[in-house]
Formats: C-alpha cells, sequence, structure tokens
C-alpha cells in the first residue's frame, strides 16, 4: 500500500483525476487506487451548507432524514439507515468531519459512476488501465470500532466467488464470497488514516480481472430476502404501518402458532387463548381471534399487549404482513382482538 500525499483541500469542481496523475505520476496498470467518498463527494458538490448562525446538528439531523429511505434502528439521536443508495449505515453517512463548520458531506450520488469516471479519465492523462475503489467508513454490528468498505468501485470485482471450490480437506464451500474490495479499502485505510490528511492509497501487487459488465459495488448490497436484520427493534415495528390488504399465503396456522410459543418464551407465563379461522370471512388474508383466559384487569391488558406485540415481531421477521384489530371487551366478552395476517403487499 502507498499513500498518495500532497494532493489539496478539493473543492466542488475541481479535477480530482488531473490532481491524481500530478501527485502520483508512478500509477501503473493493474494499480487499485483507493479514494475517499469525501474527496469524490466534495467535488462532485455534494455538499449541505449549514448556514450562518444556524445549529449545525439540527442541520446535520434533517440531512439524515433526507437521505434515509428506511429508518433500521434508532437510539436518542443515532439513527441506522437505509440510504437511496442500499447501503445501512449509521446517519446515513453524512459527514461533519475534516470539513469546514459551515458544510456537511453527503455521500457521493453514484459512487460506482464516480469510479469509473476517474478510471477512464487516468486511463487518458497516464495511459495506465487501474481500478478505483471508493471506499467509506463504517461501523459494524456487534464490533466496537469503524474500519473502511467500499461504496464504489470499478475495473474489479467487487466479490470473488469461491462456492463450488474444493478446500485443502477436500470439502466443498457452499457460501463463501469474499469482499475484495471492502478488504482493500480497509488495507489502504492502513497507510492513510483518519487525521494525516492523506485522502488516496494505491494498492500495488493485486492482480484481478475486470468483470464484464462491470457492476461496481452492486453485488454487496444485501436487501430484501437475503436481509436477516431488517425487523426485530423496536423502533422499525414501530415505524411499519399496518397492512392495507392482506393476500392469503399457506401455513398462517402453523406461523401464528409458533409465533405465540416464541413470545411466550420472552414474557412471564401468562394465560391466553387464540382461535385460528374461526371467524374467517376469506377476504383479507388469515384471521386469528385472540381471547383472554381471565378476567379483564389493568394487569391482563397490558399483558396481552406485550404478547401480542411480541407475536407481531416474530411474525414480521418471518416475512409476514399483519394488522391487529382490537376489540372492546364489552358484556364479558373475552375477545381482545383479531389478528389478521398474509403475504406482503408487493
Amino acid at each position: 500500500m502507498h499513500p498518495v500525499p500532497g494532493l489539496p483541500e478539493f473543492v466542488p469542481g475541481d479535477d480530482l483525476a488531473a490532481a491524481l496523475a500530478s501527485a502520483a505520476p508512478w500509477l501503473a496498470d493493474d494499480d487499485v487506487l483507493v479514494v475517499t467518498s469525501k474527496v469524490v463527494a466534495k467535488v462532485e458538490g455534494n455538499l449541505v451548507r449549514v448556514e450562518p448562525g444556524a445549529d449545525r446538528e439540527a442541520a446535520r439531523q434533517q440531512a439524515i432524514t433526507d437521505e434515509t429511505v428506511r429508518v433500521v434502528a434508532r437510539r436518542g439521536p443515532l439513527r441506522i439507515v437505509e440510504t437511496r443508495h442500499g447501503w445501512v449505515v449509521a446517519a446515513a453517512g453524512i459527514d461533519a468531519s475534516n470539513v469546514a463548520a459551515d458544510t456537511l458531506v453527503l455521500l457521493p450520488a453514484d459512487a460506482d459512476a464516480s469510479a469509473r469516471r476517474l478510471r477512464e479519465r487516468l486511463a487518458e492523462l497516464l495511459g495506465v488501465t487501474v481500478a478505483v475503489v471508493v471506499s467509506d467508513t463504517f461501523g459494524r454490528p456487534w464490533r466496537d470500532g469503524v474500519a473502511d468498505v467500499a461504496i464504489g468501485a470499478a475495473g474489479l470485482p467487487a466479490l470473488v466467488d469461491h462456492r463450488g471450490s474444493l478446500d485443502s480437506h477436500g470439502n466443498r464451500l457452499e457460501t463463501t464470497q469474499v469482499a475484495v474490495v471492502d478488504e482493500l479499502a480497509a488495507a489502504a485505510d492502513l497507510v492513510k488514516g483518519k487525521l494525516s490528511g492523506v485522502p488516496v492509497a494505491v494498492v500495488r501487487g493485486l492482480h484481478l480481472t475486470a468483470p464484464a459488465p462491470d457492476t461496481g459495488t452492486r453485488p454487496l448490497v444485501r436487501l430484501g430476502p437475503g436481509d436477516l436484520f431488517a425487523t426485530g427493534t423496536r423502533d422499525l415495528v414501530g415505524s411499519r404501518g399496518p397492512a392495507p390488504l392482506l393476500t392469503r399465503r399457506p401455513g398462517a396456522g402453523q406461523a401464528v402458532t409458533e409465533a405465540f410459543r416464541v413470545a411466550v418464551t420472552a414474557l412471564p407465563e401468562f394465560p391466553v387463548v387464540f382461535r385460528y379461522g374461526l371467524e374467517d370471512d376469506g377476504a383479507d388474508g388469515d384471521v386469528v381471534a385472540v381471547h383472554l383466559a381471565e378476567p379483564v384487569t389493568p394487569g391482563a391488558a397490558l399483558s396481552v399487549g406485550a404478547l401480542v406485540g411480541a407475536a407481531l415481531v416474530q411474525l414480521q421477521a418471518e416475512g409476514w404482513a399483519t394488522r391487529w384489530v382490537p376489540v372492546a371487551t364489552l358484556g364479558g366478552s373475552s375477545l381482545v382482538g383479531r389478528l389478521r395476517l398474509g403475504a406482503p403487499p408487493h
């Protein structure tokens, strides 16, 4: 890894490729140029100006809201969100460090496209064929500390796929795909650092064939059915409105049974009865009638609410759309509500 020192403080409109060609005329074929996303965002003008006298933190929170398509988790002012790029990251990747007090830096609008343009321009200026990685600093779930990962790439595969290969013991690899661009981003940060003012490094000696077509970092994004962490937090469940119309799907009875079984393991023992399908009109998913098994008291109402809430979390985690319809317990009825469930809307 080779740092590229001597670069200027970039501003919107600067020619990043020309500056790199001047600072690193020694670039060679097969080199991998790793550039921090902040530099790319600056030259492309992807910034938010904080007006004089304005509250910078309030401006940052508004920028996070503007860049968010889904809140994954929240604790106080900290938000883990999915950005419009598909990244799940703290604070939508908005950076307030190493930048003037009147400015916030967003992620590049399309870091893959930025990497392709930079690669093509360096080929024109220096006559070399390099790969480009645009890096950003992310935290990691369940691990302290941050590490650089790739949010844009061109000229090399994002993933090196070893599935189907045999290891030295004859075992067939079933799931191993190496996120090589993330490894390059992290390795390059060892010579760039966070406080040294070196935003670019070159990794030399790794020979990877450019994919065709060049898909950039899109293969790294794991959302939809492959996302095992899309549900389960209090904030995410609270942010999901009830499904307006449900489509029936097989397995509803089994799913409800399992959801309530999981729910009661996390809560104090509480008697509740649910009846599946007995009041189903067939027009709006499947229905489960939830009854109390003891007289209605404030404590019982709280307990059944907690139980149903935990069951809803489990059902959503398993891919079911739900709608809870409470029923006033009048006239001695034991019925407290109906849980409708079905396939999520497309």
